[in-house]
């Protein structure tokens, strides 16, 4: 009877030891639609589509309505990406940004991409939501080649990452001074400053990724673009990223 029950506890902890599997589905939500005119999401968002399901797990689901973010169907999915702009035209209403701040204070991830730092401008609570904004003035570099330095080689996103060579827009355009973890910087030509090109933090139980690489579907498909966005995604779903082979630089 000893042995047995010495048995039992030995198999006991090792299940309690054994890491966990981590292959189930991630439900992701692509929220597009429409953004400034200088952004053709009708591209991009197929090219942010592909980078992502290179990773198998995820489940990707696309909403042509920023408004759709008010529905109750949203606690169905693990993470939200945003990649949309309400440019001179009326954003989601108030019941859709107040639902998404519930989605992710609850527990649930966020993405934001591009020139999303602009999205509901008028709130002050998408600040604290996404970390930084468009701060409604500047905008970017003109667009071309630069490097995007990695500065946290531990961060599940970023560990093991190297720096790499983008064409993109360098954004130079961010406000907000809530604690954020910078995971990747870039120096402008313009300011002479080094900017935050990926970057993440908490909000309520949840987890927020930011990025303002990804201005078209060359830029998002740079390996090492594509792979932040991919690792990023799962990480605010509160999974462990992984590596696409054919992505490591």
């Amino acid at each position: 009877m000893i042995v047995r029950s010495v048995m039992f506890a030995v198999f006991c902890l090792a299940a309690v030891a054994a890491p966990a599997t981590d292959s189930e589905t991630i439900r992701l939500l692509i929220v597009t639609g429409y953004d400034h005119p200088a952004h053709d999401w009708k591209t991009t968002t197929p090219a942010i589509r592909a980078v992502l399901e290179k990773d198998p797990r995820f489940e990707v689901r696309v909403v042509e309505d920023p408004q759709r973010l008010a529905m109750p169907e949203l606690a169905d999915y693990d993470v939200v990406v945003l990649h949309f702009m309400n440019w001179q035209r009326p954003g989601p209403k108030a019941d859709a940004l107040e639902n998404l701040c519930g989605f992710v204070r609850d527990g649930k991830g966020l993405v934001v991409v591009h020139f999303a730092c602009g999205a509901f401008a008028e709130s002050p609570e998408y600040r604290q939501l996404a970390g930084r904004v468009w701060d409604g003035k500047n905008s970017h570099d003109p667009r071309g080649p630069f490097r995007v330095e990695i500065l946290d080689r531990e961060h599940p996103i970023t560990r093991g990452m190297e720096s790499y060579d983008t064409d993109d827009e360098l954004y130079i355009c961010l406000t907000g001074d809530r604690p954020i973890e910078n995971l990747a910087s870039a120096r402008s030509r313009v300011t002479g400053q080094d900017h935050p090109m990926a970057f993440c933090c908490e909000y309520g139980k949840g987890r927020v990724f930011h990025t303002t690489l990804g201005h078209d579907a060359r830029a998002i498909r740079v390996p090492g673009t594509a792979e932040l966005i991919r690792r990023g995604s799962a990480w605010a779903a509160g999974r462990e990223p992984v590596v696409e082979r054919s992505d490591r630089r």
